[in-house]
């Protein structure tokens, strides 16, 4: 790989970990850096603020996987840990028209006015999951899997128009999908079973529609004509179920670890010094839900930050490593600050994407955590992590980033 200034390929750990420490080595020597990805193949992390802004929204970059070399040339074994992002059809594989006559298609339910109108609901549901674990005597419980999970995966499948029944298995299987250390055999299951759970909600969709997201994508794809194709529609659907809860479902376990750390910060909200969507923000740019997002494809060699990436070179957005870029937020980037969204010379992070594929559940997942980060706060004020932060287990791979478990101590209100 011939690049000017990235330096030797840093091999990325397909096991998770903390990605901040190698994310602060990487920036020192610069904006971009050559990785090391899952079976020898070699790739490049955008990792600096500014390079990345630039890189997220260059028009000669693509998402295509036709343009992934690799993949083209048959070094991609099958059940690469990394293929569903590359090859699955929908929004995030698309370009230009494709991309924009598959995003037309669900837009409209995550507009913010859309989405404020869910406001009421997603109250509902955070208060009823509150409830449950208050009934549960308080003491000890895993945050993340009794609040910030199904919080996030509820809103999404009512939108969508999921069963019940599905909800755990689809997440499970959501986890496979963002996991990078799974076994060849372990991923071609995984998605085989994706598949076909996804296949069997449509048919039931499709035999019994009703005014959910799903049904209308159906309708959709059986007008005729090119408004949207079978795999493209379960493409769809794997999109919306995975980014639709697995972001905001990390988002609100690192803003919770976050405030639980920063006892201070905390102390800012509820003195009103800030704002529950202000530590939204800050833990958006300081731990951001994602690390390293897959993928996109130089359709020539580019130069990025300095580097020189040629033509078909599958590049990561390193959003975890861009929202501490201290040349872009300043000296103090590694330190948690609720009241730095507010200022008026603060620099906008970019964990929800920049350009044609800016995150579309944005303002949903903004509105999720905000209403869940003030409920939960308020139901137990004096919550504490009963686990040292440096002791609970990390989240499976180098896509997502957050924990598997967040045990916390409840202390309701008196």
């Amino acid at each position: 790989m011939e690049t000017s200034s990235a330096g030797d390929p840093h091999r990325l750990d397909a096991s998770g970990g903390c990605p901040h420490a190698d994310n602060a080595r990487l920036l020192a020597r610069g904006p971009v850096a050559a990785v090391g990805l899952p079976g020898g193949i070699e790739g490049v992390a955008v990792l600096g603020h500014d390079a990345l802004r630039e890189f997220l929204q260059h028009p000669e970059v693509a998402k295509d996987a036709a343009h992934f070399r690799a993949l083209s040339e048959g070094r991609i074994a099958p059940g690469w840990p990394l293929l569903t992002f590359a090859t699955v059809r929908g929004m995030t594989t698309a370009d230009g028209a494709d991309h924009r006559r598959l995003r037309s298609l669900v837009s409209r339910a995550f507009t913010p006015r859309r989405v404020a109108e869910l406001r009421p609901r997603i109250e509902e549901l955070t208060d009823s999951l509150l409830d449950g674990m208050e009934a549960a005597g308080g003491g000890t419980v895993d945050l993340r899997r009794h609040f910030a999970l199904p919080l996030p995966m509820g809103v999404i499948c009512e939108l969508l128009g999921v069963d019940e029944r599905f909800r755990d298995r689809l997440h499970q299987l959501s986890s496979h999908v963002v996991s990078t250390d799974l076994a060849p055999e372990a991923v071609l299951a995984a998605n085989r079973e994706l598949l076909a759970v996804l296949g069997e909600i449509a048919a039931g969709k499709a035999a019994d529609p009703g005014g959910d997201l799903i049904s209308a994508l159906i309708a959709a794809r059986d007008e005729g004509g090119d408004r949207l194709g079978q795999e493209e529609l379960i493409g769809t659907l794997v999109l919306l179920i995975v980014a639709g809860h697995e972001t905001t479902l990390n988002l609100i376990t690192n803003a919770v670890r976050a405030l639980c750390g920063h006892r201070d910060q905390l102390e800012l909200v509820r003195e009103g010094e800030a704002g529950w969507a202000d530590v939204v923000e800050e833990t958006l740019r300081w731990d951001s839900p994602v690390s390293c997002f897959p993928f996109r494809y130089p359709v020539r060699d580019l130069s990025v930050g300095g580097t020189t990436v040629p033509a078909g070179t599958p590049v990561l957005a390193g959003y975890s490593a861009a929202g501490r870029d201290k040349a872009a937020h300043g000296p103090d980037a590694d330190r948690f600050d609720v009241r730095l969204p507010a200022r008026p010379d603060a620099v906008r992070h970019l964990s929800l994407g920049h350009g044609a594929h800016y995150c579309l559940g944005a303002p949903l997942a903004r509105l999720e955590a905000t209403v869940a980060l003030e409920r939960l706060f308020a139901r137990f004020p004096d919550l504490e992590p009963a686990v040292a932060e440096a002791d609970l287990p990390r989240h499976p791979g180098f896509v997502g980033n957050s924990v598997r478990e967040l045990p916390v101590r409840l202390v309701p209100v008196t």
